[in-house]
């Protein structure tokens, strides 16, 4: 999963200046892997930890700690669907296979503009999912062109991320890991 964080934070068009947010944070790896690129952020790692997860929020915390990053760090328990937080609270936010996860809300377009929402004016996204499944979001590139009607003011899609030499051929099997895009841009 290394490389995978890797190409979406080279992906984040952000001087590092503020707080991010990583929604669905997991174990915190994401979370962790923009501290360490980005050390004058503060970085909240959020997640639903429900228990179909084996990770829990006392981890990614001893992660950080492990990580040298604790002091910037901070980790809660949120909803990707209602994010708790006001309209344009976060200079950047992250996400890594969370959205088509989501359970409280089967409209995934809703949980992007959700994360959308959270990010300032002029704020950096990435978000990495499985974009490319039609039954999940639909045509991505009308989603694309609906969010640029809607003031994203610079959006860029990669697409077929999962055919990309850096992720091992037995993840990339149709029933592991197929139709990842990458979301990114400025808001």
């Amino acid at each position: 999963m290394g490389k995978i964080h890797e190409f979406l934070v080279n992906h984040l068009q952000w001087n590092g200046n503020g707080i991010l947010l990583d929604i669905g944070c997991g174990a915190g790896a994401l979370t962790i892997q923009c501290a360490k690129k980005f050390p004058n952020a503060k970085l909240i790692g959020m997640d639903y930890w429900g228990k179909e997860w084996d990770y829990a929020k006392e981890q990614c915390e001893s992660n950080a700690t492990i990580e040298g990053v604790s002091d910037r760090t901070y980790f809660e328990n949120g909803d990707a669907a209602k994010l708790s937080y006001a309209d344009n609270t976060f200079d950047a936010a992250v996400s890594n296979f969370v959205f088509h996860e989501v359970k409280t809300q089967s409209d995934k377009q809703l949980v992007v503009r959700e994360a959308l929402r959270v990010v300032k004016k002029g704020g950096a996204f990435a978000f990495q999912d499985l974009f490319e499944q039609q039954a999940i979001y639909g045509d991505i590139n009308t989603f694309i062109a609906e969010l640029k009607k809607e003031g994203i003011s610079e959006i860029h899609y990669i697409p077929d991320i999962d055919k990309m030499n850096f992720i091992p051929p037995y993840v990339r099997a149709p029933w592991m890991l197929y139709g990842v895009g990458l979301i990114y841009g400025i808001k």
